[in-house]
């Protein structure tokens, strides 16, 4: 989502533009501070806690549908939204997505591995005031949140009556899984170079624009063919939806004939950052052709069974059975915490090389060529290397970004991992991060 800055005051947003923090939504933000701030000096006792924090509600719950028990879906509709217009079906929705929508299994690990817990205060400053993990989530409209750093979560925490047992979908942070399974493809042989075309590998691309992409420039996002992913009310975004993931009546296409529906290029590939979910889309197709297996199977052999996950996952399929690429994974927290701890450690899982360690590098790096991708270029305060957001700074940090505010925010160095879901975006997401580092990101 990308909005024009027109006041002081801005927030990093899913396409790593700037958000308008209004007058109003500062002193609003001030406010809840205030509250949060007498819960601030009951907060250290829940977090002290060797288990999960849970919370049968959360801020604006009535907003969020608290008082309807958080309904999954609109019975008013016969076919539901990608997400969930109305903010009162989010906390539902976002996790009952298979209750909602056609979804693949990825099956739990056989041998599930376990965090240790070591619960910690978190030193964390709001408007001047001494504040909280409890009061961050007092403030926010989190679901879920988990701190860790290697193999050791700090702090682990559900709002809304939300659960360790729910599943919690990616949004667009399933983009980046889909680059990380590009990535095994390309090690195991079975793609043979991100420098090769989109059409080397699918026929039914041959002579299209995006079949005469490089899959590195799909990667970056720099395709240069033209998807209005904003324009329009989303024009072009309805537009696949309709015909790739509904496919009903007159709109049915398949998944190949939807993607191929936008061809025209208008700027040379990888000369230009431009946010576009289709991209994605056209890997997630190459992906199932290289391999010749479901991005799911794929997924849950070459990563869910080997990081100890231990709950089911799930992955949203199109009208034709394909995954899509761009959105709509979901899978429980702790689950997304591993993830994490096996991208803090460069795709190395306890010993064993899950992922391959250059590629992670190669994806998280801007080379001097693609000056285009980094911090300041690519937005205004992130970068973006291979489906994965790049932080500024010195420092190499990434992040997964889904929209609503959903997060995996990952520093090698320290092996400290974020991991938050939600029902909005919040400004206070990236200030919260850069406490966390200071705190606990040494060595």
């Amino acid at each position: 989502m990308q909005t024009t800055p027109s006041r002081p005051g801005t927030d990093i947003v899913e396409d790593g533009s700037q958000r308008i923090i209004s007058r109003r939504g500062l002193l609003a933000g001030m406010a809840a501070s205030s509250m949060a701030g007498v819960m601030t000096q009951h907060a250290a006792a829940g977090e002290a806690d060797a288990g999960p924090l849970y919370l049968p509600s959360g801020p604006s719950a009535d907003l969020h549908g608290e008082a309807a028990g958080y309904p999954i879906a609109d019975p008013s509709l016969s076919v539901q939204p990608g997400n969930p217009f109305e903010p009162k079906y989010r906390v539902g929705a976002f996790t009952h997505l298979d209750e909602i929508f056609k979804t693949r299994t990825v099956k739990r690990a056989a041998a599930p591995w376990s965090f240790r817990r070591a619960p910690t205060d978190v030193n964390y400053w709001h408007f001047g005031d001494r504040s909280s993990v409890r009061a961050y989530l007092a403030r926010n409209p989190v679901t879920g949140l988990i701190i860790a750093k290697d193999d050791c979560i700090l702090f682990e925490g559900y709002q809304y009556g939300r659960t360790d047992k729910n599943r919690f979908v990616s949004q667009s942070m399933a983009k980046s899984i889909t680059g990380l399974l590009i990535g095994i493809a390309v090690s195991e042989g079975k793609i043979r170079s991100v420098d090769d075309t989109a059409e080397t590998y699918v026929p039914g691309f041959a002579g299209t624009e995006y079949g005469k992409t490089r899959l590195r420039d799909l990667l970056h996002m720099s395709s240069g063919v033209e998807f209005g992913e904003e324009e329009d009310n989303s024009r072009d975004l309805n537009r696949l939806w309709r015909t790739m993931v509904q496919g009903y009546s007159l709109f049915t296409r398949g998944t190949i004939k939807s993607i191929i529906q936008f061809n025209k290029r208008i700027a040379p590939a990888g000369t230009r950052f431009f946010y576009a979910s289709i991209e994605p889309d056209v890997l997630g197709v190459v992906l199932r052709y290289a391999t010749g297996k479901t991005a799911s199977a794929y997924l849950e052999e070459k990563v869910w069974s080997q990081i100890g996950s231990e709950s089911d996952a799930s992955w949203m399929v199109d009208k034709e059975g394909y995954e899509i690429a761009h959105g709509f994974f979901s899978a429980n927290l702790r689950d997304y915490a591993r993830l994490g701890r096996l991208l803090a450690h460069d795709g190395s899982w306890n010993g064993n090389q899950v992922v391959n360690k250059q590629w992670l590098i190669d994806a998280t790096t801007v080379r001097p060529s693609d000056g285009y991708l980094s911090p300041g270029k690519a937005g205004p305060n992130l970068g973006y290397g291979y489906l994965l957001w790049l932080l500024p700074g010195t420092r190499r940090q990434f992040a997964l970004i889904g929209s609503y505010g959903q997060i995996i925010c990952v520093d090698p160095s320290s092996k400290l991992v974020m991991v938050q879901t939600s029902v909005e975006r919040s400004n206070e997401v990236w200030p919260f991060w850069a406490t966390l580092m200071q705190q606990f990101a040494h060595g």
